[in-house]
């Protein structure tokens, strides 16, 4: 067992924002949790990682409610549950440390959203020396302004703006960014079928 699963961001503060409607895939606890069956079958631990920003006062605030899984998303007992404060999910947390007490070396990344905390969470934990495969169709984003674009654009000036980089084509660049130098990618099917292989 040296391989874990590390769930990132699937939580319920990205429901509560206006910009959910855009979101890449509303369905994505389906795909992280075919993720997680596939890696409490295999003896893999899971990670759960939460994005928490106090005092903000907005949805990452915990004192509003909303730093939570996703309601349907189920945490075994057991599985670790930890809250970050950067984008990347080692920095601010004591992650490392349980993947090295583990003697985890190989690490499956998902969660919300693909270009932020997912993409920077995969490139540091390559960079560490980790065999990372990042599961894209796990992954879900919203459609990113320009940076010329107005503060504080509502969803349909954002929609509507020329300039705005649609979701697919985020997921699509990240997938081109961390292929071959960060991580192997891999759609949810793919990693079934491999799973369902003999040793």
């Amino acid at each position: 067992m040296t391989r874990a699963l590390i769930v990132i961001d699937v939580q319920e503060s990205f429901r509560a924002r206006p910009l959910w409607a855009t979101i890449s895939d509303p369905k994505i606890a389906d795909q992280v949790n075919r993720l997680v069956q596939l890696a409490r079958r295999a003896g893999d631990p899971v990670v759960w990682v939460l994005h928490s920003e106090p005092g903000s006062g907005d949805v990452f605030d915990p004192a509003l409610g909303h730093v939570r899984l996703m309601e349907e998303l189920e945490r075994a007992d057991g599985e670790p549950l930890i809250h970050k404060t950067s984008h990347n999910a080692f920095t601010t947390t004591n992650l490392q440390q349980l993947l090295t007490e583990r003697g985890i070396r190989e690490l499956t990344i998902c969660g919300i959203r693909t270009e932020q905390c997912v993409e920077t969470t995969t490139r540091l934990a390559g960079d560490l020396g980790y065999q990372v495969t990042l599961a894209i169709d796990a992954t879900a984003t919203n459609p990113i302004p320009h940076r010329d674009a107005p503060a504080g654009q509502s969803v349909t000036e954002l929609l509507a703006d020329p300039r705005t980089l649609p979701a697919a084509e985020v997921i699509s660049r990240t997938e081109y960014a961390l292929a071959g130098r960060f991580a192997t990618i891999a759609t949810v099917e793919q990693l079934e079928a491999a799973a369902a292989l003999p040793a």
